[in-house]
């Protein structure tokens, strides 16, 4: 089973895409997902992290208080080291783990590992058979980041400023996307490109 690493900018609709490769039956690995996961309530990492960043990051209830801790980490990139540090390994093995599930059990010739990091991160060098980049204007990618949360469009540019530039991802792709319209034009998009990736994964099988 191939591997297609499905990435792209902030708010550049990777989420909605993978949602749909799901809803046509392909295996989605998502690293985003996994991490959230991880550090759940009555996870051992969210100890971890409340040791590492202090129970100010929790919220009453004992749950993380995830906006809080990413504006932070973002505003402090040496604070976004000592996080990718802790939970980065965790979240690379649960992946690897999630992988090889889906390559024992599912028939689909190929699946989707979702990493919205995957050029700033080498630890999944070697992983992906292909890239697939899901691309989108900047001021778009602003735009649609602001509209689904309470990020101000400075702190949405810090975000874009922590990861490679638009020009170095296109760069790394074997398949891109463009996500200038609306969801169902997307959702059209993914459909072609699905068909395109069973033919191509069959006849590399």
């Amino acid at each position: 089973m191939q591997v297609i690493a499905l990435t792209g900018g902030i708010g550049s609709g990777k989420s909605e895409a993978a949602k749909h490769f799901a809803a046509l039956g392909v295996p989605v690995v998502d690293v985003d997902a996994i991490a959230h996961q991880l550090s759940k309530t009555g996870e051992p990492m969210l100890g971890q992290i409340s040791l590492l960043f202090g129970a100010d990051f929790l919220q009453a209830d004992g749950s993380l208080n995830r906006a809080k801790l990413r504006d932070h980490v973002f505003k402090h990139p040496t604070e976004r080291l000592k996080l990718e540090a802790l939970m980065h390994p965790a979240i690379h093995a649960q992946a690897l783990q999630q992988l090889a599930d889906n390559a024992k059990n599912s028939r689909s010739p190929y699946q989707i590992l979702v990493i919205p990091l995957l050029f700033e991160s080498h630890r999944y060098n070697g992983i992906p058979d292909k890239v697939l980049v899901i691309d989108s204007a900047e001021p778009l990618q602003i735009a649609r980041t602001m509209q689904r949360s309470a990020l101000s469009a400075s702190a949405v540019q810090a975000m874009m400023a922590a990861q490679v530039s638009r020009a170095q991802r296109l760069a790394g792709a074997d398949e891109v996307i463009e996500n200038q319209g609306t969801l169902a034009e997307l959702q059209e998009k993914v459909g072609l490109i699905h068909k395109k990736f069973i033919k191509t994964c069959i006849v590399s099988q």
